[in-house]
């Protein structure tokens, strides 16, 4: 190497070290003067750049919440989270806060991680503030997902959860209950906002949907190896089955006169409320790929972790069988259920809500500070970050006697106090799904009980922390056929 070259390559970099490490400190320094000046939470941003990120995604989620909560304040802490300075609003004030300010203090927000996966290329680098309208143009209209809309879907819902379980429960002595439940949710998914049957390509979105959700909340760090990377790939390969499948849906509408029976066919026959224009299917792709997924990981969590508390009480196992068998006599041979039959499952819903209590399948979101606002006397900046979680209240005895126990019955007992386990979140940004996973979630239930009893290959099964929980061996269960009712 040239004398002179290699001279000048070296000054470059400690120059460019040496700025890098400037700007670290200038930024801490800042940082201590601008707490000076503003009453800010109490709390510690951890380490310059990466902050306490790292105690954020892989430390358990209720210890890092909870040690936090203890240290500095029961009520508001402030944290640095994938290099976002962020609040933390602890309890049910704090859920209630959110809520109610939803369209006044906050704005929907997104990890960088979350925004790199589910936008094209093509997209300009935009912020990741999401924009009301774009938010509720496919989530909330016109309706697909609500009430009216879901009574028509029961039949055919369970028609696909019992062929699901003819398919790949019955007749094997060992299954591996997440992979199942997330293939059987994303089954239902692509069918109810695609129109996708294909077997064939919904085997492989399960694979890819399974890679970038590990990816979620993380360090968006692109190199070979990392987790990132891995779940780019897995994004862009799954693109392009949702961007095939795209041109698919916009020939057969041409030939049948645009008409719209799922979310797809709307995306496809209606302007963007943020534009007027039609989108392009690259951005099409994204966007339901985005709600494909949101229906995706939460649901099969759920799911998969009923499973896991059944198979560790029999007894609550017997009562949800006895109260599916009953809805069960009520019907004629071969009568599928109905939304009247999904009113009476009282307590396998409890039994769903119980799960989600203490399992959370998501621990918690993001908001945006849209303007400077004051909280419990402390000012939170405009542009911070604010996360809301559910472990604040999920497991805290004021609320739930014996935390730690699974009981569904506490449904019963008392009325809770609102915002105290909130699984869907709440306000103006509730999961607008809820309701269609709770259909899921019932005939799952139905069928699977009617069919089955199980037990746990591993009893001790660990389930990862995080943001994200999930069993790191799958859930491995025995399973038993039981004799179906004549």
């Amino acid at each position: 190497m040239d004398y002179n070259f290699y001279i000048f390559f070296s000054t470059l970099l400690a120059i460019f070290f040496t700025t890098t490490i400037l700007a670290v400190f200038f930024r801490a320094y800042k940082s201590k003067s601008d707490e000076k000046s503003t009453n800010l939470p109490p709390g510690s941003f951890g380490w310059p750049i990466i902050g306490e990120t790292f105690a954020f995604l892989y430390d358990d989620h209720e210890k890092f919440v909870g040690e936090r909560m203890k240290k500095y304040s029961s009520k508001i802490f402030k944290t640095k989270i994938l290099g976002e300075p962020t609040v933390v609003l602890c309890g049910t004030a704090g859920h209630k806060f959110v809520a109610s300010n939803e369209d006044k203090l906050f704005a929907a927000w997104r990890p960088h991680s979350m925004q790199r996966l589910f936008r094209s290329s093509y997209q300009k680098a935009a912020s990741t503030v999401i924009p009301r309208i774009s938010e509720m143009h496919v989530s909330r209209a016109p309706g697909f997902l609500r009430a009216e809309a879901l009574v028509g879907y029961v039949g055919q819902m369970d028609a696909m959860v019992l062929d699901h379980l003819k398919m790949y429960w019955d007749g094997k002595q060992v299954v591996e209950a997440h992979r199942l439940s997330q293939l059987l949710v994303l089954t239902l998914a692509t069918k109810f906002f695609m129109g996708l049957e294909d077997h064939g390509r919904i085997d492989k979105l399960v694979d890819l949907m399974d890679t970038m959700m590990l990816a979620l909340h993380t360090m968006p760090v692109n190199i070979p190896g990392t987790v990132f990377y891995r779940a780019m790939k897995a994004t862009q390969a799954a693109r392009e089955i949702f961007q095939s499948f795209i041109k698919e849906k916009r020939a057969a509408m041409a030939s049948t006169g645009n008409k719209v029976h799922d979310v797809l066919s709307y995306m496809i026959s209606t302007p963007d409320p943020g534009t007027g224009k039609f989108m392009p299917d690259n951005e099409i792709a994204d966007k339901i790929m985005g709600n494909v997924a949101a229906s995706f990981n939460s649901p099969a969590m759920t799911t998969t972790f009923i499973v896991k508390f059944l198979a560790q009480r029999p007894d609550i196992y017997e009562k949800v069988r006895l109260e599916q068998l009953e809805i069960l006599k009520s019907k004629k041979s071969g009568e599928p259920l109905n939304w009247e039959d999904m009113q009476k499952m009282k307590y396998s819903w409890n039994v769903a809500l119980e799960a989600m209590r203490i399992i959370p399948p998501l621990q918690g979101t993001f908001r945006e500070a849209a303007k400077d606002f004051t909280y419990q006397g402390y000012t939170i900046p405009k542009g911070w970050k604010v996360y809301w979680t559910v472990s604040t209240t999920n497991m805290n005895t004021e609320y739930f006697a014996a935390p730690e126990e699974f009981d569904p019955t506490r449904y019963e007992k008392t009325s809770l106090p609102p915002y105290t386990n909130i699984p869907f979140g709440s306000g103006p940004r509730i999961c607008p799904g809820k309701d269609y996973a709770r259909l899921q979630i019932l005939s799952f239930m139905h069928h699977l009980v009617i069919r089955f009893k199980w037990e746990l290959v591993n009893p001790n099964c660990k389930i990862t922390g995080g943001m994200n929980p999930f069993p790191v061996d799958g859930l491995k269960v025995h399973l038993q056929a039981q004799p179906l009712p004549a």
